[in-house]
């Protein structure tokens, strides 16, 4: 199944009609690096409050897509649309009131405390050398109670643990008080402990949200929608009922697989058997 992810219900049950093209979405979109293909011609809409999910083998694309759809890179054809808008026309501070990102992994060298990274998420809403606002402020306190980092705020970050630190670049994603938020690889270096509270707290926050994964019943679990990439080219998208198949994972990644659904709402479970040997 190939094409663009269509349009439907939210995760809040609020329809959306097929005319409707605001948020953030990408059109045909080719990207190049060094004289290789990285991106070819891949359309995405992601639905309004839900989450929809990247998958792929290593260098099939998910994060030079990812950044495309920041407005860090620009592609070498296609659009990229905020609001219908051309992303390179919207001003940066803009964008950045709108669109979050989290990367894999944040570090500093800086002695900053919790609370100083989280503010760094107000800069696009504050004019240059401003005193924060009582606005700013309150952003940044409902952004830690959203996090459950309220009473580490003072804490240095080097001393946070790796699932701290995650929670504390969403936490700062969210101060910027945005309506898609982007998310590379967020659960790697993680314990699953962690990497379940990430993902359900991801879930709970009901924001346009584009992540990618490279575990599979993870993406079966928490995305409404996946987007799967092989070669830089969009090879399935749809719910994960519909992507993850048998068939489709021995193409994508040559891995034997069975998929149970036992869980709720027919979720489909990845038991893998090994690899396929080289075609």
């Amino acid at each position: 199944m190939t094409g663009t992810t269509e349009t439907g219900t939210t995760r809040t049950g609020i329809a959306e009609t097929a005319a409707t093209k605001a948020g953030l979405r990408t059109e045909g979109v080719t990207r190049t690096a060094g004289g290789t293909l990285i991106l070819d011609g891949v359309s995405v809409t992601p639905r309004p409050g839900t989450i929809t999910g990247l998958l792929g083998p290593n260098g099939s694309g998910k994060s030079t897509l990812l950044r495309l759809l920041a407005g860090v890179t620009t592609p070498d054809s296609g659009v990229v649309t905020l609001d219908e808008r051309p992303l390179g026309e919207v001003a940066r501070r803009e964008v950045a009131r709108r669109v979050a990102v989290v990367e894999q992994q944040a570090d500093t060298q800086l002695a900053l405390t919790v609370v100083d990274v989280v503010r760094l998420g107000r800069i696009p809403h504050r004019r240059a050398w401003a005193p924060p606002s009582p606005a700013d402020e309150e952003a940044v306190r409902t952004a830690l109670a959203r996090t459950g980092m309220t009473d580490k705020a003072d804490r240095p970050w080097h001393t946070l643990s790796g699932g701290e630190r995650q929670r504390v670049q969403i936490a700062r994603a969210l101060a910027q008080e945005p309506r898609e938020l982007l998310l590379d690889e967020p659960t790697n270096h993680l314990d699953i402990q962690h990497q379940l509270e990430l993902l359900t707290l991801i879930t709970e926050l009901r924001l346009t949200s584009v992540i990618a994964l490279h575990d599979l019943n993870l993406a079966a679990m928490y995305c409404d929608r996946l987007v799967v990439l092989a070669r830089g080219r969009m090879v399935a998208c749809g719910s994960p009922q519909e992507v993850l198949t048998e068939t489709l994972i021995a193409d994508v990644y040559g891995v034997r697989a069975t998929i149970t659904r036992p869980g709720p709402a027919d979720r489909p479970h990845i038991r893998f058997l090994g690899t396929l040997p080289p075609s």
